[in-house]
């Protein structure tokens, strides 16, 4: 007998699904242009966030279902399916998140997304502790791995190789729909057998619903804290100061005509579907994320589908500088450096408050490159 199902804890599991794989796979753009503490701690997120995803639609698709005698979980084999699959999904995500994108390592990425995807069902079904013996089809263990398998190398596609970046929604919804088809595809090849000394039929004291939106709660609160840190800081940091005496031209844009970027490039951009252009005399800031660019024209930030080199191939060197390795500013709007400890940050006199992290490497030379423009000036 292959178990139904309960809708509604059905939608539920499809629902954490695709808030783990939004959440991860937004940590996991950002893992190629990030460095040194920043880059484990994207790893760490996109790993975690992932496998949380996985194993609560996995445990919310369990608890779905309809199944002949009350059942609980063994502790250890649930711990060991969520652990082996934030270590598999790991490995994808470095593999995919290391390096520019290909049909390679993106194929290699999705075997290994997938296989976590599996191993993550099947472990957990092993967590299952009653009267119960489960006979699994072997067409549908091998329908389900490819399944796991193809639907994340298509969400992986869509996150990272697509030529034109897909919305974020995109990509996340593949990748729920990879970790759900994966597992309602393996139970339904699941016979179901109750065992002659098994435990009789009856309802567990904890009711299932109950069990699965508590589960829900607290892997939408976990993410939900995860997708906070990806928001930018922009609160002032305490410490050393340095002011910048402004150059003559700096204030207006017909003042800006003196900069020596030329003005009559322009950068495609994007912001709420419409597509245009960004002239580089009005650009201020160029931030990486992951294979694409955000621009800041003093008042407004901009999507842009070229890569940060590319961008930084079309601008003049001696208007712009790379302070870091996601972050190229306009020297003339920098006002002032901000020192806490190792950390540094420049200000932009622009229109809108927007501060920039200065790589440690850069702080000594962006220093004196600075004092020697006020000296100058």
């Amino acid at each position: 007998m292959s178990p139904s199902h309960e809708p509604w804890l059905v939608a539920l599991s499809l629902l954490v699904a695709f808030q783990g794989s939004y959440v991860g796979l937004n940590f996991a753009r950002g893992i190629e242009n990030a460095g040194g503490i920043r880059r484990r701690h994207l790893i760490t997120m996109a790993s975690l966030s992932l496998a949380l995803g996985i194993w609560t639609m996995h445990f919310v698709g369990m608890l779905a279902a309809h199944l002949p005698v009350a059942v609980d979980f063994l502790v250890l084999p649930t711990l060991v399916s969520f652990l082996v699959c934030v270590l598999v999904v790991g490995v994808a995500v470095v593999f995919v998140g290391s390096g520019r994108p290909s049909a390679r390592r993106i194929t290699i990425a999705a075997l290994f997304m997938g296989a976590g995807i599996v191993t993550m069902h099947y472990l957990g079904m092993s967590a299952l502790h009653t009267g119960l013996h489960m006979d699994h089809d072997p067409l549908y263990v091998a329908a389900s791995a490819l399944i796991g398998v193809g639907a994340s190398g298509a969400a992986l596609w869509f996150a990272f190789g697509a030529h034109d970046r897909a919305a974020d929604m995109v990509p996340a919804a593949i990748m729920a729909a990879a970790i759900a088809a994966m597992h309602y595809t393996a139970m339904a090849g699941t016979e179901v057998h109750v065992m002659v000394d098994g435990v009789l039929p009856g309802q567990p004291t904890f009711s299932h619903g109950i069990l699965a939106v508590v589960v829900s709660v607290v892997a939408f609160l976990v993410s939900g804290l995860f997708l906070l840190t990806l928001v930018p800081e922009q609160v002032d940091e305490p410490g050393e100061a340095i002011e910048i005496a402004p150059p003559p031209a700096e204030q207006t844009d017909g003042d800006r005509a003196s900069d020596p970027a030329p003005s009559a490039l322009r950068l495609p951009v994007e912001k709420d579907g419409i597509h245009r252009t960004l002239e580089i005399a009005r650009l201020m800031a160029v931030q990486a994320q992951g294979h694409y660019t955000q621009l800041f024209d003093g008042e407004a930030v901009w999507f842009c589908p070229l890569a940060i080199s590319d961008v930084e191939a079309q601008l003049d060197p001696a208007a712009f500088v790379r302070i870091h390795r996601s972050h190229i500013v306009r020297l003339h709007a920098i006002v002032s450096m901000h020192r806490a400890g190792d950390a540094a940050t420049v200000l932009l006199s622009t229109k809108v408050p927007y501060r920039v992290p200065v790589a440690r490497s850069r702080k000594g030379w962006l220093k004196d490159l600075l004092r020697s423009r006020t000296v100058a000036a």
